[in-house]
């Protein structure tokens, strides 16, 4: 059904009627050639000319909200060029004819020409390094001219995965962006953890449209707590600027290891997309269809992007060591082979993504609301029947058995529900005295909620059901910003006038826990024969967990750039924030650089930034079940608020003192060049060096005694009577993480086509300077190690009439992780080369089909040690997709 309304959307905005559209642009002083160049990638417009006409001249700068013939005029003001625009909706840039003579040069032909893609044989194809960014720099630079690194992902980087997924497209495309799949983990495998130089998710700051994103509900592994990416439709997105240096200065808590900004689309070309892909091995079948359209005219525009997917389980498992010692002695038993799936989970996502904004008399409104919807399904770890703490006997229940039930095990089933929404509502516009101004208000909401079937409370024992509704979290921000900016008189040995930013803002962070249903968490009568109590496999929050807690602060901060000299650009940032649950930070950056040479430049940046614990690190608590790999008997553990009543009971022991949660903070330096020897070719090389104190990170477990379980299961803690282990949110170490980041972009015409390469690699290398676990060697490296040290992206791409081609080789070095439950010798994984390759062909004026493959060559990583007694082969803590191989078809369509 919703494949059907989203093909009547598409039908209806095929014949939405077409509006001149207004772009907010930025061309600074630059050849000609160059700044329509640039033009055409800010308004998403072809544009064509001769190049001996543009040869030698040169455009003043242009800034400010006007069309694409206006802005053209302005460009050609005083040159002896015309410019037009055929039926097709190119623009075409003449020669203006001598007085003498009436004839006129003959137009390019153009027939329909898609931009970015078809270009007219005379222009260079808009480069992402030209874009102008508003990542790092408030004042808005071309992408090469920055500060600070920054990459740029532009549409076509964002399509070629197959992913639905954006967090996958990013790790797909960024060497030093990791993303796992995490089979088995309770939520983790729905709101996958992911990391940017091998720190914390929270340490990187995501932004949509310049806007600070809102966390996921769900803690991940560690304890981090950032936003889930994969709400986002990647159809929506215009262009990802990736801000590689710290940044809490400028935006404020969590931006240590850096910024991503996610530009959404305003343009109004209505577009869909239906795309099918397969693993290898016949399993995770997946089904996409997008739309994406949008009106414009001289006063605004709307824009609305849908994307829809439907996903089905994949599994690379071996049967487990107890089923097959079940089946010798059962021959006869039904049970699924493997009986346990370890893969990703079943899933389906719907998204939607609407921009507008309207030009008033008291500026430009705009708005934006992200809405998503979605459910998915995992296994869970197989119950034997000779599971002691699930199928023992209790005299509480005279002669019934589990066996009843589930004579074979079972496996319980673990599903996620999730809606999230966010919405942002703002004016901007400039005053008279040249300041700007932009003040929003914004608002997201994460929602979870978890259900169980196929299992039991075993604690209950015939009273207890099968399915169950666990409870949830809740996540809820609210932010108010006012931004200004001013251009300001300089010294006369300044190039420019000093560009300063400056505004205040407002924030609340809101985190709640909602009580599952009483026999998801009730202590029954079988408790007392080790029978384990609450839905068996996540036992359901409590009404005493079920509890709101909040967090507010305010910020103050001023942002200048500015041009000492013609060839030296100038950074300071200072930021001032005030949070009522720990007190304040003050932070501040200083960035410069140097054009040394024509082409070559040299940057470098010194900061400081914090990570701000969040209401869910310092309050939440969760108690979860698992399977011991040795004894496959099911364990509880449980982690709790280092400020609760749990804490208070372990540090009454001589050797334990749980703290309160403070700031995580850092201090950034980098220092690198950028290099544009000729046209077409961009390289940058930057070293970096980022110091972490206080990381916040899961504890050491405690493991407890009798009277401390009999104290807990006196709290109300779910399965507290059955708990063994116990841990907490800590700030447990301080690191060190240095390494280098290499880049290169070429584009040149060959043989009538476009040939695009790009190259990217990353070292990063962290070290664990002092730690609670520091005499645990296999555990610092783990930690040091889990993501790889070194990794390379490439990519080639070639266009020429109605066909392209496009490879790309990910190239991602040694990881290792533990072998056995205890941690303590760890396993070495070897490199991995992974080629993806597609095709595209234009079949007509509407539409274009692509064939292609991931993994190509079907590449697995080793085998795994841990686990392997559960018939895990592949680690699930794998940087990178264990599933192989898989082919997809893509069909698009642009009306």
């Amino acid at each position: 059904m919703r494949s059907v309304c989203l093909f009547l959307l598409t039908c209806a905005a095929a014949v939405l009627p077409a509006a001149a559209q207004t772009h907010s642009l930025r061309v600074p002083d630059m050849p000609l050639a160059d700044a329509i160049n640039l033009l055409a990638e800010q308004t998403d417009t072809v544009i064509i000319a001769e190049a001996e006409d543009l040869d030698g001249l040169a455009a003043g700068p242009l800034t400010g909200d006007m069309e694409v013939g206006e802005a053209l005029e302005a460009l050609l003001s005083g040159i002896p060029l015309s410019v037009s625009q055929d039926a097709n909706g190119v623009w075409i840039i003449r020669r203006k004819p001598a007085q003498t003579t009436s004839s006129e040069k003959p137009a390019p032909v153009a027939s329909r020409i898609r931009p970015r893609r078809m270009p007219a044989p005379a222009m260079d194809l808009p480069r992402t390094y030209d874009t102008i960014i508003v990542t790092g720099s408030r004042a808005g630079l071309q992408a090469w001219e920055s500060l600070s690194p920054v990459d740029v992902l532009d549409r076509a980087d964002l399509a070629a995965p197959v992913s639905d997924d954006f967090a996958d497209v990013l790790a797909d495309i960024v060497p030093s962006f990791f993303v796992q799949r995490r089979p088995l983990s309770d939520g983790a495998v729905f709101v996958r953890p992911y990391s940017l130089r091998n720190l914390s998710a929270d340490h990187t700051l995501i932004l949509l449209n310049g806007k600070r994103r809102h966390r996921s509900a769900m803690l991940n592994t560690g304890g981090s707590q950032s936003p889930d990416l994969s709400k986002i439709p990647t159809n929506a997105i215009q262009r990802v600027e990736i801000l590689r240096d710290g940044a809490s200065a400028q935006y404020g808590s969590d931006a240590i290891a850096g910024v991503i900004n996610i530009i959404t689309r305003d343009d109004e070309m209505r577009e869909g997309v239906a795309q099918y892909s397969q693993y290898y091995e016949g399993d995770g079948v997946q089904k996409r269809f997008g739309f994406g359209g949008g009106i414009r005219g001289p006063e605004g525009g709307v824009r609305l992007n849908l994307d829809y997917s439907d996903a089905s389980p994949t599994s690379r498992a071996r049967q487990r060591l107890d089923a097959l010692e079940y089946l010798e002695d059962h021959p006869d038993a039904d049970i699924s082979d493997p009986v346990q799936k370890w893969g990703q989970p079943e899933r389906e996502d719907f998204r939607g993504l609407l921009t507008a904004d309207r030009i008033t008399g008291f500026g430009q409104v705009y708005g934006l609301v992200n809405a998503s919807q979605g459910q998915g399904v995992s296994d869970f770890n197989w119950r034997s029947p000779a599971t002691p703490s699930v199928y023992a006997a209790s005299a509480a229940f005279g002669d019934w058995s589990l066996i009843n039930i589930y004579p074979n095990g079972f496996t319980p089933q673990f599903g996620q529900e999730e809606r999230d929404v966010s919405a942002t509502l703002g004016l901007k516009g400039e005053w008279a005295a040249g300041l700007t101004y932009d003040f929003s208000a914004g608002f997201g909401q994460n929602r979870i909620d978890y259900f169980l079937y196929d299992t039991i409370n075993a604690s209950m024992g015939p009273d207890s059901p099968t399915q169950f509704d666990a409870g949830g979290l809740r996540q809820q921000e609210f932010n108010l910003s006012a931004d200004f900016q001013a251009r300001l008189p300089a010294p006369s040995t300044f190039a420019e006038p000093v560009n300063l930013a400056f505004g205040i803002e407002h924030r609340v962070e809101r985190y709640s826990v909602v009580a599952g249903e009483p026999a998801s968490y009730e202590i029954g009568p079988g408790a007392i024969d080790g029978l384990t109590s609450g839905s068996n496999g996540f036992p359901g929050y409590t009404q005493v967990q079920a509890k709101t807690h909040e967090q507010s602060n305010w910020a103050v901060y001023a942002d200048a750039e500015m041009r000492p000299g013609r060839y030296s650009q100038m950074g300071a940032a200072l930021r001032f924030e005030e949070f009522d649950t720990f007190g304040s930070r003050l932070n501040g950056k200083l960035s410069y650089r140097r054009d040394v040479l024509p082409g070559l430049a040299l940057r470098t940046t010194v900061s400081t930034g914090f990570k701000a614990p969040t209401p869910a690190q310092i309050f939440s608590e969760r108690t979860s079940q698992g399977v011991a790999p040795d004894t496959l008997d099911v364990m509880t553990n449980g982690r709790f608020s280092p400020t609760g009543a749990v804490a208070s009971i372990l540090s009454e022991r001589t050797d334990v003192d749980i703290a309160s949660l403070r700031p995580e903070t850092s201090v950034n330096l980098s220092a690198g060049g950028v290099f544009r020897p000729l046209d077409g070719l961009v390289a940058s090389a930057d070293v970096y060096r980022t110091d972490v104190q206080d990381r916040i990170f899961t504890s050491e477990s405690y493991t407890l005694d009798a009277l401390e379980r009999a104290r807990l299961a006196a709290l109300g803690v779910p399965g507290g009577e059955s708990i063994t282990e116990v841990s907490f949110y800590q700030n447990s170490f301080d690191t060190r993480t240095t390494g280098i980041d290499l880049v290169m972009d070429y584009d040149r015409r060959l043989d009538g086509g476009d040939l695009t390469l790009g190259l990217s690699f990353n070292y990063n290398n962290t070290k664990v300077l002092n730690a609670d676990f520091i005499a645990n060697p296999s555990r610092i490296s783990r930690f040091e190690r889990l993501y790889p040290r070194v990794s390379t992206n490439a990519s080639v791409g070639f266009a020429k009439g109605r066909w392209s081609f496009d490879t790309r080789f990910r190239w991602i070095g040694p990881w290792v992780d533990y072998t056995n439950q205890d941690g303590a010798p760890i396993q070495e994984f070897g490199s991995e080369l992974f080629v993806d390759a597609s095709v595209s062909v234009q079949l007509n004026d509407l539409l274009t089909l692509c064939i292609g493959a991931e993994n190509l060559f079907d590449e697995y990583p080793d085998e795994a040690v841990l686990e392997v007694s559960k018939g895990l082969i592949y680690s699930r803590n794998a940087p990178y997709d264990t599933d192989g191989g898989q082919y997809f078809l893509r069909l698009s369509a642009r009306f």
